[in-house]
This record gives C-alpha cells, sequence and structure tokens, in this order.
C-alpha cells in the first residue's frame, strides 16, 4: 500500500509573525535579522527574495539590493509561543506527526482509506492552521517525505500540492539538483561541472560513478534522484532529550568549581545539539546532595542552540535551585523539547564574525575531538574531570 506522506511548512515564519504583530508591513519588503551592518539576515519576506536577498546573507549586501526594506531583530521568544500553537493545532487533529523543524512538520496519513480523502484532509487541516494562528502554510503531500517536501518548496507560498502514487519521477526529473533536500551548494557545484544540472540527468548517471565520487552519499543522491525515501515519519513526542551528568568521587560544596564543571558540561551538549541541527527549548538542571536527596528546576526558553544563551540559563537555574549548602556529589544538565532547526537562525544580534565564529570551533570540535577546544575557565575542571558523550544517549559521564 502506497504511503500518504503530509508535508506542512510555514511560509516566511519569522516574517509572517512580524507582520501580524505589525499589519502594516504587510507587502512590503521585510528583512529580519541583526540590525547592524554586520549582521546576518535571519529571514526575509517575499518581496525582499525578488530583490536576490536570502538568508544568511550579511545585512550590508542586502540593503544594497533592496534599500527600502524594513530591517527588524528577532523575536525568537514569540517565534517559538506560534510554534508551540501550530504544535497544539496539529496535535489536535493528528495523533502522530514529526517536527521537522521550528515551523515544519510531517503527518503519516496512510491509515486513511482513500488517497484522495487525505488529501482533503490535510486540505482542511491547513485551512485550519491558517484560520486559528492567522500564519500563512503550504501543504505538500506524496508517498513519501522527500517528495512532499520538494513540492511544497516548489509551490510556495499557499501551497496546496499533491503528487499522486506513480508521478514523482516526472514531477522531480524537470527541477534543478539543488532543489532536492541535502544538495547543498558545494555538491551542486560539482554536478554542475560534470554537465549535472536536472534531477532527470541525476537520475541517469551510473550508481557506482556516484557512490566513488560522493562515497556513501552517492547510493543516496541516486535514490534521491528516483524519488525513493522510505524515512518514517517519527512521531514528535518520542523525539529524545540530550542529558548530561556527573558524579563526583567526593562530595563538594565549591561552587565556583560546580560552575565551572556545568560550564564544561553545557558546551559539550550545546556541540552535540549542533551536531545534530537541532534546536533545544526546554532546559532542566539537576542536583544530588550528598543525603541522595535529588532536586531538579526547568525553564522554557526560545529555541536555540547557543552556548552563550545554554550557559546563562543553566547558571541562572544553578543560583535558584543550590540553596541548602549542602556537600554536593552530581550535577546534571537535560536539553529536551529538541526540533530540528540551525543554529543561526538564533542569532539575531550576532555578526557575520560571530555566526563564522560559532563554525569555526565546532569544525574544530567536529575534527580533533570535543575536548581539544575549551573555555579558559574549564581548562583546570577538563584535566580533572574528563567526561564523555554516550552518543546513543546523549549522557555524559566521569571517567
Amino acid at each position: 500500500m502506497d504511503r500518504n506522506i503530509i508535508h506542512l511548512d510555514l511560509d516566511a515564519f519569522f516574517v509572517a509573525v512580524e507582520r501580524k504583530k505589525q499589519p502594516k508591513l504587510k507587502g512590503r519588503p521585510l528583512i529580519v535579522g541583526g540590525s547592524s551592518r554586520r549582521g546576518v539576515v535571519a529571514a526575509c519576506s517575499y518581496e525582499a527574495r525578488h530583490f536576490g536577498v536570502h538568508s544568511a546573507m550579511p545585512m550590508y549586501l542586502a540593503l544594497q539590493l533592496c534599500p527600502d526594506a524594513t530591517v527588524i531583530s528577532g523575536d525568537m521568544e514569540a517565534y517559538s509561543q506560534h510554534s508551540h500553537l501550530i504544535t497544539d493545532i496539529i496535535a489536535d487533529s493528528s495523533p502522530s506527526f514529526e517536527k521537522a523543524s521550528i515551523d515544519e512538520f510531517y503527518i503519516d496519513a496512510s491509515g486513511m482509506d482513500k488517497f484522495f480523502g487525505a488529501f482533503k484532509w490535510a486540505v482542511e487541516l491547513r485551512h485550519k492552521i491558517i484560520r486559528e494562528s492567522q500564519l500563512p502554510i503550504s501543504l505538500g503531500m506524496s508517498v513519501n517525505k522527500l517528495v512532499s517536501k520538494v513540492a511544497t518548496g516548489e509551490f510556495k507560498p499557499n501551497a496546496e500540492k499533491l503528487i499522486p502514487a506513480g508521478t514523482e519521477k516526472d514531477f522531480l526529473g524537470p527541477l534543478a539538483v539543488e532543489k532536492i533536500p541535502m544538495i547543498g551548494k558545494q555538491t551542486s557545484s560539482f554536478l554542475y561541472d560534470m554537465g549535472v544540472r536536472t534531477v532527470s540527468t541525476l537520475r541517469e548517471m551510473p550508481v557506482k560513478f556516484l557512490v566513488s565520487a560522493f562515497g556513501k552519499n552517492g547510493m543516496s543522491l541516486w535514490k534521491k534522484a528516483q524519488g525513493i525515501d522510505d524515512s518514517p515519519v517519527v512521531a514528535y513526542s518520542e523525539q529524545k532529550s540530550i542529558s548530561t551528568e556527573c558524579t563526583f568521587d567526593e562530595d563538594t560544596i565549591d561552587v565556583k568549581r560546580l560552575k565551572s564543571i556545568l560550564i564544561a558540561m553545557v558546551e559539550k551538549v550545546a556541540f552535540q545539539l549542533r551536531e545534530q541541527k537541532k534546536l533545544t527549548s526546554c532546559v532542566t538542571v539537576k542536583i544530588r546532595y550528598a543525603n541522595f536527596d535529588t532536586e531538579t528546576k526547568q525553564v522554557h526558553i526560545p529555541y536555540t542552540s547557543s552556548d552563550h544563551i545554554l550557559l546563562r540559563t543553566v547558571q541562572e537555574l544553578f543560583d535558584k535551585l543550590y540553596s541548602r549548602r549542602m556537600l554536593i556529589r552530581l550535577v546534571g544538565v537535560r536539553l529536551s523539547n529538541l526540533v530540528q532547526g540551525n543554529h543561526q537562525i538564533n542569532l539575531f544580534d550576532d555578526t557575520e564574525e560571530d555566526i563564522n565564529l560559532y563554525e569555526a570551533m565546532d569544525f574544530i570540535k567536529h575534527k580533533h575531538g570535543v575536548d581539544k577546544l575549551i573555555r579558559a575557565t574549564t581548562l583546570d575542571v577538563n584535566r580533572r574531570v574528563r567526561m564523555e558523550v554516550n552518543m546513543f544517549n546523549g549522557k555524559i559521564s566521569k571517567l
């Protein structure tokens, strides 16, 4: 039986939220991002895109291309609130769905009797979301996540597109190779140099050649070009958290050392969060006293994966939590409510240099190991307390 996979993607989400707050901005070129000339574009309206503006572009260049654009600093708290609102609306209508990012969702409607019936239900859900959230959202539906996502992107904004079963190749064939998810600038440039510009041409390439050129990703490229994608819709409630814990050999009351250890732990899990291209909106700190009493405190925050935001949040939680001034045997940090998303969408006030610094730091950690680049304040801690990230459950334990 063919699957019925629905893809829902909010149209210019950050821009739409700002226009909901300020209706006078509708129809005008709008850029969301760092307001200084050294800032970057986090999102832009379709009107601004007509001038060549796109996300991650330096703000000074965006304003050269579209000098009449209105620039607004990002309000991640408002975006997170609206993301949760959309999530609740979908959850009320669908028992199982995947929250792929802050503004993107998948629903497996394969249990419905007729394909058209599933699409009709999806259209009604889209209208419900628009009605209750007052935000524009696009819909794509096909037999798998890949084709549904491409369909949504190809016909945005205000898309309601059904790709019937068996027509996946016909739909994908004429498209440029970069329209396929996970084919970035470097891969598309390499393919263009080989004369491969469309998905139909990529589809005709021998599998062995693609594997020799791209390694294991070559097989993935070939499957995508064929419109093949067996990846399941991962239920939102099943997405795991990332947690860290450190148990001390000797109980301690040294607050300075405890905070240094928390910094080291947060840096490790924040890096892991970005490696998985995820964001968190809930932070929990746990402490266990020498008498084994355990206390936790958590807070909901705007979606982020940034060190400086998570560090500040964890330190504030620890200050509120540690009030008994007793010996501590364990500290822990937990990041939950995870969604897929880019690290840089949080950095509305950061400069291009700040973003490049994060990327450079993560590159070094990825290549040489997470412990090869640390803050000076945690240098002594990392010498005395080595931690290892378990990539299966995210836990950090003392060796």
